[in-house]
């Protein structure tokens, strides 16, 4: 069994009418109904949103949790630094992460990438194609080449990342962009996934291929044991000939 928490800030769905419409019991739900769908029994599925005690990210609900979907936009600021310190100890401790669209932002990714994770965007609606450059990967299973999303919002190059351990996706816009948008790391124990589609604005959480990304980044990112060890390094003792 899979533990598994969405994590959603869940502020635009309070205040904005349009993502209400779109998303009217949030983001983080239909992501998770997503991730029931595709990986039925071997999921089990939570969530949790910014206001939260906790945020919902308490050592508990960590301890508890294999892989976190993090999606955040306007409330970066408003996460507590002592729990994206948590979140950051039990991912290199062992805990997969999915780091989805504007949460490149986030605290968490940031303090995980280590650089100012910046990029290029522009939001109209344009047509978005998420090609895969890793068809072997098991992330791209089951993906079409290319994925089509109707309408999203631009994000592009230059994105400052390190390097990844893996390119998944690429996507290309309407108006010239390209942009890395599947790309996996890993940090100590942890595995991470960065997953780019998904503004509030759209329905992208709907669209079905989407879904099954997001379900096959949490079979990657799983740690496959619940040992959850941060990663420490012990000098042996000398040996002669």
């Amino acid at each position: 069994m899979i533990r598994v928490l969405v994590w959603n800030e869940g502020e635009h769905e309070r205040v904005d009418a349009s993502v209400q419409a779109i998303y009217p019991d949030g983001m983080h739900t239909v992501i998770a109904d997503g991730l029931r769908e595709h990986l039925g029994d071997e999921v089990e599925v939570r969530t949790a949103t910014l206001r939260d005690p906790e945020h919902g990210l308490s050592e508990e609900a960590l301890a508890a949790t294999d892989v976190l979907l993090w999606w955040g936009h306007m409330a970066h600021d408003a996460v507590d630094d002592a729990v994206v310190e948590r979140v950051h100890r039990h991912v290199l401790s062992g805990m997969g992460i999915l780091v989805l669209h504007s949460a490149h932002f986030s605290k968490i990714f940031i303090r995980l990438m280590g650089t100012t994770c910046s990029l290029a965007w522009r939001n109209d609606g344009e047509q978005e194609l998420v090609w895969t450059v890793a068809p072997g990967h098991p992330i791209a299973e089951g993906i079409e080449q290319p994925l089509r999303i109707e309408r999203q919002e631009m994000y592009g190059e230059f994105f400052d990342v390190p390097a990844p351990d893996e390119l998944v996706f690429v996507s290309s816009f309407s108006g010239g962009e390209v942009f890395r948008s599947g790309m996996t790391y890993r940090r100590g124990r942890g595995r991470v996934f960065y997953f780019s589609p998904g503004d509030q604005e759209y329905p992208v959480y709907h669209h079905p291929q989407i879904r099954r990304v997001l379900a096959n980044g949490v079979r990657w990112a799983h740690p496959g044991d619940s040992m959850r060890v941060l990663p420490a390094v012990t000098n042996p003792p000398r040996t002669h000939a």
